[in-house]
């Protein structure tokens, strides 16, 4: 499948009042969809305000890369996973390398979570390749426990299994809902066990009345932004690509929702942020 946007970037919104965290970006995809580097793009997040991410790893190799970029550039941590659809494609030996691997990266200073990985029930649909799903679902959980890193989950058409899960495997302390996809009343039963949720660009679309709901009622010490780049590029730009830096948009438009004061709430997401991962520093 191609991961390739139509269009120019997007041109640099207007600062924030107060800088905030792309809590969930792929920039290594980001790269394949516009001509730049991982420096230039987050060079424009922070000249916005966005002057953090997290570089989030869907196969060993990205991870890698994830762990890598964090390494080597202090605006930058890593969440390091098999994705949900990318595990039933793996044989069992393979699977179970990956986990290794990941097991040692998961020691790693700047890894501070295990991510993305949770149940796809959209992309993934043959009962054998969804009890694979599930399994490396539990590992990750697992992983992260041990690790004491955050859980960063995915979750699309598959709310009800993937708490069912976190329930029987025991949640670890921090978990976050990423690009969360539920109504307000996902977002209250989040809430009541603690669960971050952290809203993407996709919150700003025509159609997406339940996102903006949970937005809303998504108690402001619980809520997280993020880009999911190159994906899910925020309102006017749908279908463009997306990168750290339209993190801004976003912001603007929940605050506008929620009826926040936008310098309040970017203070507020960013201290959520250093709560679920640490200090960049």
């Amino acid at each position: 499948m191609s991961r390739k946007r139509d269009g120019e970037a997007p041109p640099l919104p207007e600062p924030l009042p107060a800088p905030i965290v792309d809590n969930h970006t792929h920039l290594d995809i980001v790269l394949e969809s516009v001509d730049s580097s991982t420096g230039a793009e987050l060079d424009k997040a922070q000249s916005v305000g966005v002057d953090r991410i997290v570089q989030v790893g869907t196969t060993l190799q990205s991870s890698v890369w994830a762990a890598q970029l964090a390494a080597s550039d202090d605006r930058v941590l890593a969440a390091i996973a098999v994705h949900p659809n990318d595990a039933p494609r793996l044989d069992a030996r393979e699977l179970d390398a990956a986990l290794a691997e990941l097991d040692q990266l998961a020691g790693q200073q700047r890894v501070r979570a295990v991510g993305e990985t949770g149940l796809d029930f959209y992309r993934t649909r043959d009962d054998e390749a969804l009890k694979v799903q599930e399994q490396s679902f539990r590992r990750h959980i697992d992983l992260a426990k041990r690790h004491g890193l955050a859980l960063m989950i995915h979750d699309r058409d598959a709310h009800d299994d993937v708490f069912a899960v976190l329930e029987s495997e025991g949640a670890p302390d921090t978990v976050v809902f990423h690009c969360f996809s539920g109504d307000a009343a996902m977002a209250r039963r989040c809430a009541d066990l603690g669960y971050y949720m952290s809203f993407a660009g996709n919150t700003t679309f025509a159609k997406s009345t339940d996102l903006r709901e949970a937005a809303v009622v998504a108690p402001r010490e619980l809520l997280m932004l993020e880009t999911d780049a190159p994906f899910l590029t925020p309102t006017p730009y749908r279908g463009r690509p997306n990168s750290p830096y339209l993190t801004a948009l976003t912001a603007r438009a929940i605050a506008d929702e929620r009826g926040d004061d936008l310098g309040e709430l970017c203070v507020a997401v960013s201290e959520n942020a250093e709560r679920v991962y640490g200090s960049w520093a």
